[in-house]
């Protein structure tokens, strides 16, 4: 009766096979790894305050209300373009704010900002924005994050 028996060593695995106690055979294969890269991507749902509109077109005719951000590398930067129109009476001067990160953590490793450089916008007029989406280059553990940008417009 044929007995049969692995033994796995170092980097490299070797096949022991004895047969009827007649030969010894042993054959050596390589060690193998294998990888997968997973993508990073967030959906972030867009809030407005009253008289605040957030286009993805330069006419303000397309409403914008979610960021996709594609796949993120760690120590990376991803932007996103859009059109805000103050679409109230009075001129408004913006705000930018984020919640309900999920993971929690996630806020501890990504960091959003904006091009907005704090003039007021007229009523009726709108301003073209780019928003910053900073990874840090220690992030792990995240494969899939969201959270909301709230924009807020103050008269």
């Amino acid at each position: 009766m044929a007995s049969k028996e692995s033994i796995i060593t170092g980097a490299m695995f070797i096949l022991i096979t004895y047969t009827l106690g007649l030969s010894l055979v042993s054959q050596a294969f390589p060690a193998t790894q294998t990888s997968q890269t997973l993508s990073s991507t967030g959906a972030i749902q867009i809030q407005t305050t009253a008289d605040l509109g957030v286009y993805s077109d330069l006419g303000c005719t397309t409403p914008l209300t979610s960021l996709s951000w594609g796949t993120l590398q760690p120590g990376g930067i991803q932007t996103q373009d859009c059109y805000i129109k103050n679409e109230g009476n009075t001129a408004l001067t913006l705000s930018l704010q984020t919640s309900g990160w999920t993971p929690a953590n996630a806020e501890n490793y990504l960091d959003l900002s904006w091009n907005y450089n704090g003039a007021p916008i007229g009523a009726g007029a709108a301003v073209h924005v780019t928003f910053m989406l900073s990874v840090d280059a220690s992030i792990e553990g995240i494969t899939s994050f969201s959270f909301d940008i709230t924009i807020v417009g103050t008269s």
